[in-house]
């Protein structure tokens, strides 16, 4: 982490992108103090390097698992270029993923909400123990594609059970250029899911 200072918000941004040749809207910073008065006028920004976002990722899920009595190791990588993937080992990995990843899902989403309190910005943070993650999207995209035939023979649509925002893109790909075939997701929070829509191209 590095602070900088200016007059303006704009006037450090463009000094760090100048001085880090990042650009201003990839820049991950936080305001930490903001002076107006009279006649002068000041801003104190601390900015971070990715580096940092992923050390405290790692970090933040080494130390919840500890909390719980699970020593585990951890991998970060950057996957599709904004992705933080970061993969869990431990002598516990099937407790850590949990019934049906429902435990692995839950830590993903507190982890995700720490990182991006942390750094007042979102990231894509996705949590994987053992490549379940993996295994789960085939998984996902064979059943998507077996009730997609079914919606084309039957010309109906079909709801298929609520999944992670993670899992539904690959289903929404794996079925993009399918004929005769949209996707939708659909409903809120911890129901939300995809809707396999038939639809007439002739």
């Amino acid at each position: 982490m590095k602070t900088y200072t200016g007059k303006t918000l704009e006037e450090v941004l463009d000094k760090v992108s100048e001085e880090t040749g990042i650009t201003k809207d990839e820049l991950i910073y936080i305001v930490t103090e903001e002076k107006k008065s009279l006649f002068k006028k000041s801003i104190s920004v601390d900015v971070y390097d990715l580096s940092e976002v992923l050390d405290y990722a790692s970090e933040y899920v080494v130390n919840i698992l500890n909390e719980i009595g699970i020593k585990a190791k951890t991998n970060v990588a950057i996957k599709d270029n904004d992705i933080i993937r970061i993969t869990i080992n431990s002598d516990h990995n099937p407790l850590i993923i949990g019934q049906k990843g429902i435990t692995l899902q839950a830590l993903n989403e507190l982890v995700k909400a720490a990182v991006n309190a942390k750094f007042a910005r979102r990231f894509r943070i996705l949590l994987d123990v053992e490549n379940y993650k993996e295994r789960k999207y085939r998984q996902d995209i064979f059943v998507a594609k077996r009730e997609a035939k079914k919606a084309i023979t039957r010309q109906m649509s079909i709801a298929l059970d609520p999944m992670p925002a993670d899992e539904r893109k690959q289903i929404h790909n794996a079925l993009a250029k399918m004929k005769h075939i949209s996707t939708e997701s659909e409903g809120d929070g911890p129901n939300r899911h995809i809707v396999i829509r038939y639809k007439d191209e002739d």
